[in-house]
């Protein structure tokens, strides 16, 4: 016998949410259901409920941030159980055989699922995925603030592991939004001398109450007194800049790093990125191993994000506050 599930979905590109009821088949053996208490709001359900990348499936309930408790366990899932708090994200199950999944990359599986790809997430009461990427929340992180850290703060955080970033490297830190204002607390828990780029006059001392020593914005005078200054420099924002410019700030054997989806081509020019030996690179979120120790790291540090909670029945008025841009910095969607 099936499963139902209430939902909000949109029946179209652009369309506000509606109340919309499912049936999920029978629980396969590696699978875990959970009841969604909370569900963060991110950028990538905006841009998926307009498919705006062209293979959003109608209709569509979006939501990739969630936390809950488990309601049921597949056959096969021993090390999960009903009533246990955990969270998920943006992949909702992989395949375990392959090489990234062989190796701990699972993240990076050809065939992952993805929560809101071709299935429907949590903007709902419950939201399944396989096992593995249904990660217990560890005590002392506050389970009304913790979605986001399933994709916002895993983006910034695995990064800083796969690169090796070292606590005493100079980080740059492009975006003070949703994704940076995560990175900001992470790095200066991290011991890096961290340095905000932010065009918001308004977010300057926000930024340094959130761990930014500097404040600089991407102009040609900030470029040069930065000149050749950053180890690493991550892009959290998700529109054109003069990459150029940021590239003249990191010093030899520098990295700049995209985990925000840039529209448009990044024009780079490659000569003087050869003589410094400068890498550009890009990641997508992380393993579930790295979003465990991130989630423990928050715990140690006592790193939340800073959250604007609506009621689930509300999601289409914070889809126009998030579209405004107007959120400070993590929307989260509590079930009534």
């Amino acid at each position: 016998m099936g499963v139902a599930v209430h939902a909000y979905a949109a029946h179209s590109a652009g369309a506000d949410l509606k109340p919309y009821e499912f049936e999920l088949p029978d629980l396969g053996p590696d699978y875990v259901d959970i009841a969604v208490s909370h569900c963060g709001m991110c950028h990538s359900d905006l841009s998926m409920r307009n498919n705006d990348w062209g293979f959003t499936q109608y209709p569509f309930v979006p939501g990739h941030e969630v936390v809950g408790k488990i309601k049921a366990v597949g056959s096969n899932v021993s090390h999960l159980k009903p009533g246990q708090t955990v969270g998920m994200g943006w992949f909702a199950g992989s395949c375990m055989i392959c090489q990234s999944c062989m190796s701990g990359n699972h993240n990076l599986c050809p065939t992952s699922e993805q929560t809101i790809v071709g299935r429907h997430g949590g903007y709902a009461d419950l939201v399944r995925c396989k096992s593995e990427w249904a990660l217990p929340l560890p005590e002392g992180l506050d389970v009304a603030k913790a979605g986001p850290l399933f994709c916002g703060g895993i983006t910034v955080f695995n990064p800083l592991v796969q690169f090796d970033v070292k606590p005493l490297d100079r980080v740059g830190v492009v975006g003070i939004g949703g994704l940076g204002h995560y990175a900001l607390q992470f790095l200066k828990h991290w011991g890096c001398e961290v340095v905000a780029f932010t065009s918001s006059a308004s977010k300057h001392e926000e930024a340094r109450k959130l761990g930014a020593h500097h404040v600089a914005t991407s102009t040609d005078a900030d470029f040069k007194k930065w000149k050749g200054a950053f180890n690493f420099i991550i892009v959290t924002a998700n529109v054109p800049l003069d990459w150029m410019g940021f590239i003249s700030t990191l010093a030899p054997k520098g990295r700049l790093h995209f985990v925000g989806a840039v529209p448009e081509p990044v024009s780079l020019i490659l000569f003087p990125m050869l003589m410094s030996q400068i890498s550009v690179s890009g990641s997508p979120l992380g393993s579930p191993v790295t979003t465990a120790r991130m989630l423990d790291f928050c715990v140690r540090h006592q790193i939340n994000a800073v959250v604007e909670t609506f009621p689930m029945s509300e999601v289409n008025h914070a889809f126009e506050h998030l579209h405004a841009g107007k959120a400070r910095y993590r929307i989260v969607l509590a079930n009534e």
